[in-house]
């Protein structure tokens, strides 16, 4: 998404940064950490992890501030190492967008939470979701949980940055809606297929890889 300085009050980043400290803390507390201690291919998954992201969201489009569009990624990550290890691992992608100037370090709180924090817990949500209806059917993981909720957690996403932007007064409801709530659905789709993809190619050929996933229910 791509908050830049200036875009926010003084009063929003303040807010921002602490549901940004809540949310980390709750993250950092959920982490079974002698597990990622132990597990070599879990410590594979999180630090290639935040490599690749660091690297995909270096590519993204835009041209008024703050409403950059690019490929989020979390969906798959959240699926693979769970909500706690997909925000740190997204967090430490945008470490690297920071180092290599993408991102401004002042607005790492309010990036993090739209970028990250966000689309991590509502692709959690939607797994929890998923999970509670005991769906038999493999078929429901990947599309409920890969397609779908990597659509809903960037819509969410866009539409938490809309408001913060709106409320600081940078630009009018009509000027988002003409940049980029329009385009919200469209920007969906490419963030269900790539995720979903991922996830269907984790399924059937390394499902270890997905800690979320239950195989016991799809047998």
């Amino acid at each position: 998404m791509g908050m830049t300085e200036n875009l926010l009050s003084t009063g929003q980043w303040l807010v921002t940064l602490l549901l940004f400290l809540v949310i980390l803390a709750r993250a950092l507390r959920s982490i079974d950490w002698q597990a990622l201690r132990k597990d070599n291919a879990l410590q594979h998954s999180f630090f290639g992890a935040a490599v690749v992201l660091g690297f995909v969201w270096q590519l993204r489009a835009g041209i008024s501030p703050g409403l950059a569009i690019h490929v989020f990624g979390i969906t798959v990550i959240t699926l693979m190492l769970g909500w706690a290890l997909a925000v740190m691992a997204g967090l430490l992608a945008l470490v690297i967008t920071v180092i290599t100037g993408r991102e401004p370090l002042v607005m790492f709180a309010a990036n993090g939470l739209v970028t990250v924090m966000v689309p991590a817990l509502v692709s959690h949500w939607i797994m929890l979701w998923e999970r509670r209806k005991n769906f038999r059917n493999f078929f429901a993981y990947i599309f409920f949980c890969g397609f779908f909720g990597a659509g809903i957690s960037v819509a969410a996403a866009g539409v938490v940055m809309c408001l913060m932007l709106w409320s600081s007064g940078v630009y009018t409801f009509d000027e988002l809606v003409h940049e980029y709530l329009r385009y919200l659905p469209l920007f969906m789709i490419p963030e269900g297929f790539v995720n979903g993809t991922f996830v269907t190619g984790l399924m059937v050929f390394h499902p270890d890889r997905l800690t979320t996933l239950d195989q016991r229910r799809y047998r």
